[in-house]
């Protein structure tokens, strides 16, 4: 079907966890953590018309049809938004990686609402909580850039920006349930972990990611990478590089040796993350 060109696109961006650490469950059952997120600029895009009814599709076939995005949307409904939009998710962050692609896409949504018919709500604390009813990490995508997480990762504390890194990322062909990781972690016997004072890179699942994810790591290292990690609860792998060559000379490597999803990517200012053209 013929499609013509979006009146907006909103870029939806993967974010990286270089640090985090997990308490044990609350009284809700729900664990707290300590994190710091980054945005980098592999994105999910919504292309979005005007239209007489609504109409959402994606171009994928493994996004359910019920999802953040229209999770975010039915909320929006609820609140009094009555236009009416026809979207289209383009997929580009692989799913159960710890990029938070289906959080993006929710926030990504939400964004467009705020920016475009910013009318329908004048009240700032309406939109991080509508994003929270979504999910955990969808307000940290209403921020952007770099920033700590506290709580359930909600509580957000942002950082400035920094020069930009080359951050190669590669999700191994085994995928991680966010249910799993958690349920794994607490059979473990751990210490809840301060934030860092400055740069680190930590993450409490690589106690329990599976050996793949482990490997990578390594594997990421060796290819010359400063620092390297585990992304949220996994499955994707991060290392920073110190320039194009030696991220391009992993990415090729790792590619020759079998890995099909390797993506090299930069991160993002807090004013990129939010981009809506």
């Amino acid at each position: 079907m013929y499609s013509p060109r979006p009146s907006w696109v909103v870029q939806c961006p993967a974010k990286i966890n270089t640090f985090l650490s997990v308490g044990r469950p609350d009284e809700k059952g729900w664990h707290p953590i300590r994190t710091v997120f980054h945005a980098v600029n592999l994105c999910d895009e919504l292309h979005i018309w005007r239209s007489d009814k609504d109409f959402f599709e994606t171009d994928v076939d493994w996004v359910p049809a019920e999802n953040t995005v229209t999770k975010a949307w039915a909320l929006l409904r609820e609140a009094g938004f009555d236009r009416n939009l026809r979207v289209k998710l383009i997929k580009r962050i692989p799913a159960e990686s710890g990029l938070g692609g289906g959080s993006s896409d929710a926030a990504g949504l939400i964004r467009f609402v705020k920016s475009v018919f910013g009318e329908f709500s004048e009240t700032a604390e309406f939109w991080p909580n509508l994003a929270l009813n979504v999910g955990a990490d969808v307000p940290y995508f209403l921020v952007g850039g770099r920033a700590v997480g506290e709580g359930y990762g909600e509580q957000l504390t942002e950082l400035p920006d920094e020069p930009y890194r080359h951050v190669l990322l590669v999700r191994p062909s085994v995928g991680c349930s966010t249910y799993e990781m958690y349920k794994a972690l607490d059979s473990q016997r751990y210490r809840w972990r301060e934030l860092p004072s400055g740069f680190e890179v930590y993450n409490d699942f690589e106690k329990v990611a599976p050996k793949r994810c482990i490997g990578l790591i390594r594997r990421v290292r060796d290819l010359g990478a400063g620092y390297a990690g585990l992304s949220g609860s996994g499955s994707c792998v991060f290392g920073f590089y110190p320039n194009l060559d030696s991220i391009n000379n992993a990415a090729f490597r790792l590619r020759q040796e079998g890995e099909t999803a390797v993506f090299t990517c930069r991160t993002l200012s807090r004013v990129e993350s939010v981009k809506i053209s």
